[in-house]
């Protein structure tokens, strides 16, 4: 699958509905009990493909008057990886089923948090992909 099939698959407008915004504040209910309390808003994003590796991502926007300190995001990743909420597993699937009949996602892993600039920070989900015509 090529880099601009991907793109053209992985819009915004595809990710959002895979991995919609107000998901982030019942990620918050869950952990808090009040989504208020939230340092962040979480956005799905396609960072690219080599062919035998997805990646995605998870972005953390700093939410206005918070403070996105590394020590609040360096241990999510452990969190991410089995939260109900968040549900990589889940995302995983729907990705999946965007991609279709060319690949399949295989086995995913999340990388460590990445610091983009104070009020971004990353979480890396690396994604096997299987060719169906194996």
């Amino acid at each position: 699958m090529t880099t601009n099939t991907l793109k053209t698959i992985l819009t915004k407008e595809n990710l959002e509905k895979i991995f919609p915004k107000d998901r982030a504040n019942d990620f918050f209910e869950a952990l808090f009990g009040d989504a208020d309390e939230g340092a962040y808003d979480i956005e799905l994003a396609y960072r690219e493909c080599d062919g035998s590796t997805l990646i995605m991502e998870l972005l953390l926007h700093e939410r206005p008057n918070c403070c996105l300190a590394c020590n609040l995001t360096q241990g999510l990743p452990q969190v991410f990886s089995r939260h109900p909420v968040i549900n990589i597993t889940g995302i995983v699937r729907e990705l999946d089923a965007l991609l279709g009949d060319t690949c399949k996602c295989g086995d995913w892993s999340l990388g460590y948090t990445e610091q983009h600039s104070r009020s971004l920070h990353a979480i890396p989900i690396k994604i096997t992909l299987k060719n169906t015509s194996e």
